[in-house]
């Protein structure tokens, strides 16, 4: 049993290792080109431009985190003895990982519920939306995550020989919080969001060839964006909900060796790379999306309202 378990642990080592290397550099890239455009091509700023840009931001900084985890767990995994990690930098590295996990999860939920907003209410969103609204809201944002960050590392510190060894800890009542209003709540939230956009955009006149392509592409971006969200994060947050409930049952090898969490957390790390392949997409495409919507409605109450 225990031969086993070294395997599955090596095996889950090579496949980080294999997986978030070229993760990193392609991530990178991805994520510093966008925000070069995002900041420095676009002449003007727009609601989306201003969640893309810290989407953007998020991704990189979570990038940053990825090499130390990797290496933090191959000091986990052969009993390294090394000064590289100090308690406070850990705490540090470790925050940072998960603040901008969750930023970017609440980022995809608002611009869904931005998106949302601009089509299904384009009067009352003239006035409820604007870039300087969009900034500050993901500037409290940022607050609130960090905060509760700092309480939930600051509950957990009798913990700090587990650096990056979250999915080892016993799980607690906060972690289950996290879960559900971390994941779930942002989930049902990005899942109403987005069927109402298609079924808006699928319930409008298409009178050319070219409308009924820029719409449905338009919906391909919302599907493409969702079935992204779910595969990177919902096997993760499922699992952490499982291990809540059924912890206590688990026996030390069960809790440790689960190979099944350990590859949902690599699948909701490859997130901050797959969010830039969807940049241009949602920037052009929606884009074309609202110009067709105006030039249809023709209503003067609709004119400045954008669906990016």
């Amino acid at each position: 049993m225990n031969l086993s378990n070294d395997t599955s642990e090596t095996s889950i080592l090579l496949a980080e290792a294999i997986i978030y290397v070229p993760v990193f550099f392609i991530g990178v890239i991805l994520n510093v080109f966008a925000l070069r455009v995002f900041c420095c091509k676009l002449i003007q700023w727009t609601e989306t431009r201003v969640y893309m840009t810290n989407l953007a931001i998020t991704d990189c900084l979570f990038l940053f985190t990825l090499p130390f985890k990797l290496v933090s767990n191959f000091i986990y995994k052969y009993k390294i003895h090394t000064s590289i990690y100090t308690n406070k930098l850990c705490m540090v590295l470790e925050s940072a990982y998960f603040i901008n996990r969750y930023m970017s999860i609440f980022l995809i939920t608002i611009i869904a519920l931005d998106r949302y907003i601009a089509i299904t209410y384009p009067l009352q969103a003239k006035n409820i939306r604007s870039p300087l609204k969009s900034a500050l809201v993901c500037g409290l944002l940022w607050i609130i995550i960090i905060s509760i960050e700092l309480i939930f590392m600051y509950i957990n510190n009798e913990e700090d020989n587990l650096c990056f060894q979250t999915i080892y800890r016993i799980p607690s009542v906060s972690s289950f919080a996290v879960v559900i209003w971390g994941f779930f709540i942002p989930l049902i939230i990005l899942s109403f969001c987005s069927i109402q956009i298609i079924k808006k955009l699928t319930r409008k006149k298409k009178i050319h060839l070219r409308e009924k392509k820029v719409i449905q592409k338009a919906i391909n971006i919302i599907l493409a964006n969702m079935t992204t969200f779910i595969t990177c994060f919902l096997p993760l947050h499922v699992t952490y909900f499982i291990k809540f409930i059924d912890f206590k049952n688990a026996t030390d090898a069960n809790l440790k060796h689960n190979l099944f969490l350990n590859v949902a957390v690599i699948l909701a790390n490859t997130n901050c790379c797959l969010d830039a392949f969807c940049y241009y997409f949602v920037s052009q495409e929606f884009q074309e999306a609202s110009i067709l919507r105006k030039t249809q409605n023709q209503a003067p109450e609709n004119q400045g309202t954008e669906i990016i």
